[in-house]
């Protein structure tokens, strides 16, 4: 699968576009606090702004901080201060990170990290505190809507009642909205708990003060008791947009739900020879070179070398692949995949967060980390958003105040205000691309697609041309044998064992294939005597006391065999002919060729049905180029392209206005991967192509990349309705809720129905997300 140490680790490492003497690490850090996605923004600019930071990105849904740094100008401890500076509390992950503190690191015993992420305990806690808000805020409303027709208690024993228990609900079920929003004060900065508190607070303290002094709100002769008070707002504001929290936090779980069935799939524990002797041992204490044994049915532990038994081992969970995958020794295995069919015995040689698996999660967490281009646009209104919506409540209340009717004005600019506060929740917006960004690559990493950033995923839905790398890609990268055209006097079978017999000692790739294809025919291969080498031309040896000359028609010629003329044309089919001759008698020619792999023809059906360009670029020579061209329907080739001019060939077609992928899998591949739009690295390929590539598919060939580029597509729809619905939502809410309709129709948003609006569109916008599984990408 090509995958290592090198490749993987995203986490601590230099990077090519970083000068040798600033080397770059990166961090993640769980962010707690934040309530939409203006937090998000004051965050991200903060850790820009901090010397030494590269690269800041935060990510609300999710709710992680990826960082870029230089260690030589700032550590993490410094890192941490710069966030819990603006207000929001972090602590540095466990695992790899805690020695780069120089101080105030968190010991295991204190690692406050595990709780502030968005993990079962904090939904429990909210759901803990959204039981208690319906509870309490049921018996409010109904209180609130009988007008005093419930005998129970009487005027003014129910307004008492409601104060009592809105003043629970605000103070226990919205106590993190109150804690937030005096976090946010002392940092003069204003948040989505700050509209919440302020229009609970509003609502429920000028109702307190209606019970107190209802004479400052009741005119000429009407009863104190008709003071109006809204303490049934209150509670139903706090709780709904817990509801509401609540179920986004779920959604947002089942967002990451493929990243966590992966790390589920790792075994806890693996039987490890010591001392002579198996002993089952947690999978923290295995060591790398440690004997690890599996056995049929189970799940293997960590990453290593077979060194002993057979089986076949299902690697569907990494690589999306089906068909189990026969080990035998010298193989590699990989962690959390099932050995099927035998007992294995290998050699650990990647354990811990360096095995595929890890590495992978990492990956994945990281693009789920990343924000698309397209998020740009809604992070720059959030940032601003909060403090113009604060404006807008203040200006409302003001102008309900100044041209009201004096019986109602404060009644009115106190509902109009509150609404306004609670509908314009900019949640909706900053949910809007990271949602459908994790949903996605989530989505791709189940099929064995890791994305690597959500740039990539946005970037792909625009690719107009595609560029495969022949050798490997499209092909199946290693010789095969063709056909066998004997010549009179010799049957294909013994034309075949000669052939076979004589290249057996041979290394070359198109020998082995001889004696591969031959022994896939059931052929018997005697052992060949007095063998002899010529380098890149043939071999001789002595066979059942038969002189046996295999290799190209020149080498025959160069030893007086004379070839017959349709060897030499097959050269011309793409194919890569084999003569043989039998005591210096022509015998017949053998094809070798690189075969095509079973799907890259509907591979590329489906991109031209896509409306892309395909195009190969090789460095073999024009003739067996062409000859792939024409069996799978490209539409163009570049062929006897040297390493160093793969880069210039894509950036000829970025200069014709094409957006372009190249797909590749070799060292010779990554100038070319970098260079294109975006880069897809075949995982059965090298270290470096998959590092230089923003998408790598683990299983070996193309077939998913129609599919990729169809996610992509399917994504960017799904931002875009996000987008659309977040920003129509606040455009029509913020003026109704604000009462433009009122002089006209006599409709005013109540702040029971804004509360619930604001919730539903933060869910509404995380449920279109989900969509992306059901839907058909292609």
């Amino acid at each position: 699968m090509g995958f290592s140490t090198q490749s993987m680790n995203v986490h601590s490492h230099t990077h090519s576009h970083t000068p040798a003497r600033a080397a770059q690490e990166q961090i993640d850090l769980p962010i707690q606090g934040m309530s939409c996605a203006s937090c998000a923004s004051r965050i991200e600019r903060a850790l820009r702004e901090a010397e030494g930071v590269s690269r800041a990105s935060v990510n609300f849904a999710t709710r992680k901080a990826s960082i870029r740094f230089d260690p030589s100008k700032i550590d993490v401890a410094h890192l941490v201060d710069v966030v819990r500076d603006t207000g929001y509390e972090t602590a540095p992950p466990r695992d790899g990170h805690a020695h780069h503190l120089a101080h105030g690191a968190p010991s295991d015993e204190h690692d406050h990290s595990a709780h502030l992420h968005p993990d079962a305990s904090q939904r429990r806690w909210l759901l803990i505190r959204v039981i208690t808000g319906i509870v309490l805020s049921t018996p409010v409303l109904i209180l609130a809507m009988s007008h005093g027709r419930i005998a129970l208690l009487g005027h003014p024993g129910d307004r008492w009642l409601q104060a009592v228990l809105s003043g629970v609900v605000l103070l226990f079920a919205g106590w993190p909205f109150l804690t937030s929003t005096w976090r946010g004060l002392k940092h003069f900065a204003a948040n989505m708990d700050t509209l919440v508190a302020l229009g609970a607070g509003a609502a429920y303290f000028a109702s307190l003060a209606a019970l107190f002094w209802p004479r400052l709100f009741v005119t000429g002769d009407a009863p104190a008791h008709e003071a109006p008070v809204y303490f049934e707002a209150s509670a139903a504001i706090i709780t709904l947009v817990l509801v509401g929290k609540y179920l986004e936090a779920r959604a947002t779980g089942r967002a990451r739900a493929a990243i966590e069935r992966l790390l589920s799939l790792q075994p806890r524990t693996a039987r490890v020879e010591r001392e002579g002797h198996e002993q089952e041992i947690p999978i923290d204490d295995v060591q790398v070179g440690d004997i690890v044994t599996v056995r049929p049915g189970e799940r293997i532990a960590v990453d290593g070398e077979v060194v002993g038994g057979r089986s076949s081992v299902d690697e569907s969970m990494l690589t999306g692949e089906s068909v189990p995958i026969d080990k035998k020794e010298g193989d590699e295995v990989y962690a959390a995949t099932i050995s099927s069919g035998g007992s294995l015995r290998f050699r650990a040689t990647r354990i811990g967060r360096d095995t595929a698996l890890q590495q992978i999660v990492r990956q994945v967490e990281e693009a789920q980390g990343s924000k698309a281009p397209i998020a740009r646009l809604a992070d720059r209104v959030s940032g601003i958003f909060v403090p113009i919506v604060l404006f807008i409540a203040l200006l409302t209340f003001a102008a309900w105040m100044l041209v009201g009717d004096p019986s109602t004005r404060l009644e009115l600019a106190l509902i109009t205000s509150v609404s306004v506060l609670v509908v314009a929740c900019p949640c909706a917006l900053g949910l809007a691309t990271p949602t459908a960004v994790m949903v996605g690559t989530g989505i791709a990493a189940e099929r064995g697609v890791v994305i690597r950033s959500g740039e990539a995923l946005e970037t792909a839905h625009k690719v107009s041309a595609i560029i495969f790398d022949k050798t490997g890609t499209i092909t199946e990268g290693s010789p095969a044998l063709g056909d066998a055209a004997p010549a009179e006097g010799f049957d294909e079978d013994e034309l075949l064992r000669l052939a076979a017999a004589a290249e057996r000692d041979s290394e070359h790739p198109i020998g082995k294939a001889v004696v591969e294809g031959a022994r896939e025919r059931g052929l018997d291969i005697p052992r060949a005597q007095d063998f002899k080498s010529a380098a890149g031309r043939g071999v001789e040896a002595r066979i059942d006391r038969r002189a046996v000359i295999v290799g190209s028609a020149a080498f025959l010629k160069e030893r007086g065999v004379a070839v017959d003329t349709p060897a030499e044309r097959s050269e011309h089919s793409g194919l890569t002919p084999v003569s043989v001759a039998v005591n210096g008698q022509f015998a017949g020619t053998i094809t070798v060729a690189d075969r095509v792999r079973p799907d890259s023809k509907d591979a590329v059906e489906r991109l031209h049905a896509a409306g892309l360009l395909v195009v190969m670029m090789t460095g073999d020579h024009e003739t067996p180029a062409q000859a792939v061209a024409r069996e799978i329907g490209l539409d163009r080739v570049f062929a006897q392209v040297l390493p160093d001019q793969k880069a210039d060939h894509v950036r000829r077609l970025q200069e014709e206005g094409h957006t372009v992928a190249m797909v590749g899998d070799g060292i010779n591949d990554a100038p070319a991967l970098a260079q294109a739009d975006v880069g897809i690295a075949v995982g059965s390929g090298t270290d470096v192509a998959i590092e230089t590539a923003g998408i790598t598919l683990m299983k070996s060939g193309i077939r998913d990349v129609p599919w990729t580029l169809g996610l992509s597509r399917a994504a960017m729809r799904t931002i875009r309705q996000n987008l659309f619905w977040a920003f129509l939502y606040n455009v029509l809410a913020i003026p109704i809720a604000a009462g433009v309709l009122y002089s006209a129709t006599g409709w005013l948003l109540s702040p029971i129905i804004a509360s619930a609006a604001m919730a539903f569109s933060s869910v509404s916008v995380v449920l279109n997300s989900l969509r992306l599984r059901i839907v058909s990408i292609g």
